[in-house]
């Protein structure tokens, strides 16, 4: 169907054109030649845009042509340099020859136009799929056929160290929101054949990138299909972040607990790649999303693995202290002041009595007004500039606490337990499995007002049983701990040497199972060589 009787019959049905789908209207609506035409139709779709721009030429001085692009995406000097130049003026060893027109498509191709990004489209959607991505269109009058030409250019950040996972050892470079700058990075990282890149677009109007990213001869094939098959169903008019496709590809969807794991560090993709995870990359967002998920990812660090194995399980050991207080000091300190003050010390008990003499509320109503007032804050040192932010902090913990104590609001050692508490959820390196866990915070605290220590202990249960429901792509969560994997404790509560985890984990089934060869482990097991021994170079003196 020709694109003039195609709106012909539109009119005749009043149907109304809505631009942003005119891309899969026009999907088969082939090109008839007719330059006029195409013209017409493509101000009605583009018309409004006030940077759409079409230019009128002569290919070789003969033949009538049009160009059209979206001038606040496009390389304006490539447009003159490289298309306009060679679409006008023969080249040099071609100049007096007449070009005919059954010539015209392969002369251009073959012998003008020397730009690598060119592809030859019939249809008109794609025509104008190519506008929208920030390609140059150029169509010749009588020519069934137009040229698409990558002329995209936009404006970036640069690359920088990533904001929400610094290191101290580890490398600075992050994801920034161009697609094809991320797979760069990981290429840069994985320069094996090995990996492989596929992609999709998703997003009935945004039409978004989506990258899938696996390593051949690793990841299990069964894996690769399920996340294909799900990210497959999904149907929405836009994608602008990543954020929207975990939410569509995750096994439950109402669980506080993250079951995919989000990371702008491309070294912490290439890791995970290589462990036979599947990596999903979204044009437009820094952060690339991690399957099949598991908890222990969620304190664990770039750097665990970049210094030695003995400070680093130490520390990982201080991450997991500070993750259970940050769930359950609040709610044990309620259930013991509330319910069982025999076990505190009687010193200890002297002090807090004193420090909650003028306090009007019950120990729970204190510690929950205390922590929605850290939320509070918390969220608007987030919220606000930096430069303000940093200051509001410093005055909200200071002045606010202090006053509180002050005028008989709260007692010290709430504030203290609070302060101890809130440091705990910071430590843990994953925002979201620490907001999961500030959000569990409050109804602890509550099962703890009303039944002690028996309502902790039922909260907690219920938790670990909710963890123990829980699958990501079909891996139980608490692997390898559940089930036990030998294998994979090493590197679970404490980070063991790298020789000993010459095995991948074994709950992702991956096709290559040897991380580290027998032969390297076999040089490891034999002394070291003492070549600059004091005691040998005075044997040679003598």
């Amino acid at each position: 169907m020709s694109i003039f009787k195609w709106f012909k019959k539109r009119r005749e049905h009043k149907v109304v054109d809505v631009p942003n789908q005119a891309s899969g209207q026009f999907q088969n609506v082939n090109l008839n030649g007719r330059l006029e035409e195409a013209i017409e139709s493509i101000t009605r779709i583009f018309d409004g845009n006030y940077d759409f721009t079409m230019r009128r030429f002569h290919v070789f001085g003969q033949y009538p042509a049009i160009m059209f692009y979206f001038s606040t995406m496009i390389d304006q000097t490539m447009i003159n340099g490289d298309i306009l130049k060679p679409f006008m003026y023969l080249p040099p060893y071609l100049e007096g020859k007449n070009i005919e027109f059954h010539r015209l498509k392969d002369t251009l191709l073959q012998d003008s136009i020397f730009h690598s990004d060119v592809s030859v489209e019939n249809q008109f959607g794609k025509l104008i799929e190519g506008v929208l991505r920030g390609k140059t269109v150029v169509m010749i009058e009588g020519l069934g056929e137009a040229f698409v030409i990558g002329t995209r250019n936009i404006e970036q950040r640069a690359i920088d160290q990533p904001a929400t996972e610094q290191v101290i050892r580890g490398p600075r470079e992050g994801f920034i929101e161009p697609l094809a700058t991320n797979i760069a990075l990981l290429r840069y990282r994985l320069q094996t054949t090995d990996l492989r890149i596929n992609s999709m677009e998703i997003g009935r109007r945004t039409k978004s990138k989506v990258a899938i990213c696996y390593m051949e001869g690793i990841t299990n094939p069964d894996l690769l299909k399920e996340v294909n098959k799900r990210l497959a169903k999904i149907d929405i008019d836009a994608i602008l972040d990543s954020g929207y496709l975990e939410q569509f590809i995750e096994d439950n969807y109402y669980s506080p607990f993250p079951q995919v794991q989000y990371t702008e560090r491309p070294d912490k993709v290439a890791a995970n790649l290589l462990e036979g995870r599947v990596a999903i990359l979204v044009d437009g967002s820094p952060l690339a999303l991690v399957v099949p998920t598991v908890f222990n990812q969620f304190y664990q660090t770039v750097e665990d693995y970049t210094e030695r194995f003995v400070l680093m399980s130490a520390i990982r050991l201080a991450r997991l202290v500070a993750l259970v207080f940050s769930l359950v000091f609040p709610s044990i300190y309620v259930a013991i002041i509330s319910f069982n003050p025999e076990l505190i010390p009687t010193e200890f008990a002297v002090a807090v009595a004193g420090g909650r003499a003028g306090v009007p509320f019950p120990a729970i109503i204190e510690v929950l007004v205390i922590e929605i007032s850290m939320e509070v804050l918390r969220e608007a040192t987030i919220r606000l500039p930096q430069q303000v932010g940093g200051a509001l902090s410093i005055v909200g913990v200071l002045v606010i606490g202090q006053a509180a104590v002050a005028a008989g609001f709260a007692s010290p050692i709430t504030v203290v337990i609070i302060a101890l508490t809130t440091i705990g959820s910071f430590a843990t390196p994953a925002y979201n499995a620490a907001l999961a866990l500030r959000l569990l915070r409050f109804p602890l605290i509550i099962l703890a007002g009303i039944f002690g220590l028996y309502g902790v202990m039922i909260g907690l249960i219920l938790i670990a049983n909710h963890l123990l429901s829980l699958k990501s792509f079909g891996i139980p969560y608490l692997s390898p701990l559940v089930p036990g994997n030998f294998q994979g404790m090493k590197d679970l509560l404490i980070r063991g040497p790298l020789w000993w985890m010459n095995k991948r984990p074994a709950f992702l089934h991956p096709l290559d199972k040897t991380r580290l060869s027998d032969t390297t482990l076999e040089q490891l097991k034999q002394p070291p060589d003492n070549v600059m021994d004091p005691l040998k170079f005075k044997d040679q003196k003598e």
